[in-house]
């Protein structure tokens, strides 16, 4: 039986646009994401409230907040990394990262990219885990 493979690890980066100098460059942000991005704009709950300030802005858009792992020496200047699922606009759905910085002071978004193409398919392997697992776990005797 195969695995499920989310469509983000074949994605290619997101589009940038020019700034209207034209001599910068920045990544144009979904609407899905900017909510998501401005929900979290502010944290100051440190590596404590995280996680419940992840998960309020993920379903502040629809998403839904996966899990969260530490993440010291996985990504760069990070503490905690927490895995989301956003709507992508209609049915479609994608995975992004919330990063708490190494202070625990901010939350960066992160899209899936070559440098977290193993945190990605680790995402997937979850995620067809879960699927796997009977939707009621039977009592315990």
């Amino acid at each position: 039986m195969g695995t499920t493979q989310s469509p983000d690890i074949a994605a290619k980066p997101s589009p940038v646009a020019a700034n209207a100098a034209g001599d910068a460059i920045e990544p144009v942000l979904p609407l899905e994401l900017l909510e998501l991005e401005l929900s979290l704009d502010g944290f100051s709950g440190g590596e404590v409230g995280f996680c419940e300030a992840v998960r309020t802005a993920a379903k502040a858009v629809g998403g839904e907040f996966l899990f969260d792992l530490p993440a010291a020496g996985l990504i760069p200047d990070c503490r905690r990394l927490a895995v989301l699922w956003v709507p992508r606009g209609g049915e479609d759905i994608r995975i992004i990262f919330a990063a708490l910085d190494g202070d625990g002071a901010e939350i960066r978004l992160l899209q899936p990219d070559e440098e977290t193409e193993h945190l990605l398919s680790f995402t997937d392997a979850f995620v067809d885990l879960l699927r796997r697992l009977p939707e009621k776990l039977p009592d315990a005797a």
